[in-house]
């Protein structure tokens, strides 16, 4: 009996932590002790552990087994340690040779029967290893393709326990090796064009701008005219994702357990659109012990659809504000703190009042108007750039009557060549879309535009039509609307356009 040491991964968040799992064997009273912060979801997985290699043909070492998780100030979760802490009591018992588990990386789930089973999170965590120096990883064999999508590590999976011991005993075949998949470059999504979507020439322009410049938007209007459809032909829009974003993207999607039967990164921006009734917990994320991502982490780099945005609970939609600033999210569960990227564009719809009806046929009586615009917080709407009045359809324009539509295809080159133009004029600085450009930023000497194009937007805040968060904002879509154009600086007629998709017909708000 002696001491041996092998590696598994633990994950805060997308953050990935080797773990370095050494196990003791020595005479006393048999048993197995685990040290280094493991959680009760990995000290149950004794029995588990016991059961699988039993029933794989292998002996169960009758003696005291001491199980060092290190290091050991980062806490240990889940059943992912299973096979790791396996081959680490096996390499102590004898049965395999200490040397031959001691630079690998092992992450599987154990069945009591010794299959491997797959775990969440398997993509950080190749990631981790892979950083932290580690060349081979053995995985179970429905992760396997999720994990080969890190190309410098030597990927191994296995269906048994019995196939890994075989494997290392040189008494069996070597595990096989997953080769890496090619990147696959993904469609828009079939069927969401925005050439079926009739009218609407304004909301239409309000959504190229957004795409343009990352802008979040605002849709209001009566039912039937046309606000979901234009949302769900947002993410079609905007350019592929890029290979940092398509990982980190992939990455969450892993840990919420989102890409099974998914072969190849995420390479589109992801859209997601929750329920009304959903929870703060779903959408934010949260649950017990380490929380799970939610819904504006699974929309990161993509889009977060809102619809029937007032009905949301009054919490969950203030818990928005700081990820739409910061672009990130930090839960404090009883497990402790995570943090998840959550870069996501806003787009709300709601109907004008709750009866919905134009403001002719309205029955809503003042006071439930008043309640209904106010379920939306000014400062939320106030992180919103775009605001556009969805008018209802006219009848010509739904029966084609002003000719052919364009193609989402059409629009998403104007996009990628505006978004083009300001990578290049903010090459140097930490952004790359102009929504995220600092108000700060755009005043200085070198960004500001000269009074002469400024002068209705200057007049607008001394009149107080535009906040100074608002003056900033019309800026940033000046300079969007100014890309689109393809000019070097925005016109006074930018500004115009600008002034009237942040300041809108929308609501009597201070903008």
């Amino acid at each position: 009996m002696g001491l041996a040491k092998t590696r598994a991964v633990a994950l805060t968040g997308i953050d990935g932590q080797v773990v370095e799992v050494e196990c003791d064997i020595s005479a006393g009273l048999p048993g197995l002790s685990f040290t280094g912060r493991a959680d009760s979801s990995v000290v149950e997985s004794r029995d588990r552990m016991r059961a699988a290699m039993t029933n794989s043909g292998l002996e169960w070492p009758n003696r005291k087994i001491t199980v060092a998780l290190l290091p050991a100030d980062v806490r240990k979760v889940g059943s992912r340690f299973d096979l790791a802490i396996s081959i680490a009591v096996l390499a102590a018992a004898g049965h395999v040779r200490a040397a031959a588990v001691a630079d690998a990386v092992w992450i599987a789930e154990l069945g009591l029967d010794g299959r491997l089973r797959p775990v969440r999170g398997v993509l950080p965590s190749v990631v981790a290893a892979v950083r932290a120096g580690a060349r081979r990883v053995v995985v179970a064999r429905p992760n396997a393709e999720e994990a080969a999508l890190v190309r410098e590590v030597d990927v191994r999976t296995a269906d048994h326990l019995a196939e890994v011991v075989a494997w290392l005993t040189g008494e069996g075949p070597a595990l096989e090796p997953v080769a890496a998949e090619p990147p696959v470059d993904e469609p828009p999504s079939a069927g969401a064009d925005l050439s079926d979507v009739a009218g609407q020439a304004i909301a239409k322009r309000a959504l190229e701008i957004a795409a343009a410049g990352g802008h979040h938007l605002y849709l209001v209007g009566t039912p039937g005219a046309g606000k979901t459809m234009l949302a769900e032909r947002l993410p079609g829009l905007l350019p592929p994702l890029d290979d940092d974003a398509s990982l980190e993207v992939t990455a969450v999607h892993s840990i919420a357990g989102q890409l099974a039967g998914r072969a190849g990164l995420v390479t589109r921006p992801p859209f997601q659109a929750p329920h009304h009734t959903a929870s703060m917990a779903a959408l934010v994320g949260g649950g017990s012990g380490l929380a799970s991502p939610g819904a504006i982490s699974l929309a990161h780099h993509g889009v977060l659809f809102l619809d029937e945005a007032p009905l949301f609970s009054s919490q969950a939609l203030d818990a928005l504000r700081q990820p739409l600033e910061g672009g990130h999210i930090v839960l404090l569960r009883g497990g402790g703190a995570v943090r998840y990227p959550s870069r996501f564009q806003l787009v709300l719809a709601a109907n004008p009042c709750g009866c919905g009806r134009r403001s002719a046929d309205c029955t809503c009586a003042p006071q439930a108007k008043r309640r209904h615009e106010q379920r939306l917080s000014g400062p939320l709407l106030d992180r919103i750039d775009l605001r556009v009045q969805v008018e209802p359809v006219a009848h010509a324009e739904l029966f084609d009557g002003f000719g052919p539509r364009e193609s989402s295809r059409e629009v998403a080159e104007r996009v990628a060549a505006a978004r083009a133009r300001s990578a290049e004029r903010l090459r140097g600085t930490r952004w790359s879309v102009n929504a995220a450009v600092p108000g700060s930023v755009l005043r200085s000497s070198e960004w500001l535009p000269p009074h002469r194009v400024l002068a209705e937007a200057e007049t607008c805040l001394e009149r107080g039509v535009l906040s100074a968060r608002g003056f900033d904002r019309v800026l940033r879509l000046a300079w969007t609307i100014a890309d689109l154009g393809d000019r070097l600086s925005p016109s006074p007629a930018d500004v115009s356009e600008a002034i009237f998709f942040r300041t809108g017909r929308v609501q009597s708000w201070a903008a």
